[in-house]
């Protein structure tokens, strides 16, 4: 695959997941109050990283195993490379809204966070949980 490819490929995912995680954390928001940022960051999370899980292994790592104990194992390691980039996304998230209070900031801190964790999750992914990935850059499939 070209980078250019992966690139724009990978930037979708990251809307998608991004798009689905602030629903999800709206929803949580809508039944709960506006109080419930540490229960919609949870559930907004959640979403996310079940959609962005199934979206990379298929198409950006091209991964192809199958049953449970596979994707129980890669799905674990997908999930503890996500604690940093987790750390980074809540700490942009949680610390626009505690500095201007509202809804659009918040969310504005969430992208921006969401970004850079994705940035650096693709790279710990890559290294450490697609290992027999059959992902090659710069050549076209």
């Amino acid at each position: 695959m070209t980078f250019r490819t992966l690139l724009l490929r990978y930037s979708l995912f990251a809307v998608l997941a991004t798009v689905a995680n602030l629903g999800a954390q709206r929803v949580v928001f809508a039944i709960i109050s506006d109080d419930a940022l540490i229960p919609a960051l949870l559930v907004g999370t959640g979403v996310g990283l079940v959609l962005k899980y199934i979206l990379d292994k298929r198409w950006i790592f091209y991964d192809l195993g199958q049953g449970v104990i596979d994707h129980s194992r890669k799905f674990s390691a997908y999930t503890a490379m996500g604690i940093l980039t987790t750390a980074i996304f809540w700490g942009t998230e949680a610390g626009f809204w505690l500095i201007w209070r509202t809804d659009l900031m918040r969310e504005l801190g969430a992208v921006i966070g969401l970004t850079v964790g994705y940035i650096v999750k693709f790279n710990l992914d890559r290294r450490f949980v697609f290992t027999d990935s059959a992902l090659t850059i710069g050549e076209a499939r």
